[in-house]
């Protein structure tokens, strides 16, 4: 376990501070055939699933009902969960670990909120890079889609 020790202001007291992951979901949002993925107007940029962190007192489903509509604009239905991803180095700017869920898409997309530009694509016209562990996820998507297909 992993924390850090401060001292309370008001007695002077050692106090633990705990260092603990942060809860994210992911979206493989389908949508006419394709997959929908944002370009992220924050750092890190580039192309990624659309999601974001699970805020407190919200279930893991409504964060990802919540982060699709923020930022494609669509709504989701269908939801299913892919799986969790813990590495502790997905994402260089802190511990999080994400579930992600695959979800058919209803609506007219549109980037908004964290995203700057949205975009279809096939599993075979993904772009190069993808950010976070984001690649691995479509890989473990395109993977089961093509055993049960």
């Amino acid at each position: 376990m992993s924390f850090d020790t401060l001292t309370c202001p008001s007695c002077g007291s050692p106090v633990k501070q705990y260092c603990n992951p942060f809860p994210t979901v992911d979206i493989i949002i389908e949508l006419n055939g394709c997959i929908v993925l944002i370009e992220r107007k924050n750092p890190p940029h580039g192309w990624a699933l659309p999601g974001g962190f699970v805020d407190y007192g919200e279930s893991l489903e409504d964060a990802a009902r919540r982060e699709a509509r923020e930022e494609t604009s669509l709504e989701i239905f269908d939801l299913r969960l892919l799986g969790c991803y813990s590495d502790p180095s997905r994402d260089a700017r802190m511990h999080t670990i994400s579930t992600v869920f695959m979800a058919q898409g209803s609506g007219i997309p549109r980037a908004a909120d964290d995203a700057a530009n949205l975009a279809l694509f096939t599993l075979f016209e993904l772009p190069a890079t993808l950010c976070f562990d984001h690649a691995r996820i479509l890989a473990d998507y395109a993977a089961i889609v093509d055993t049960s297909r």
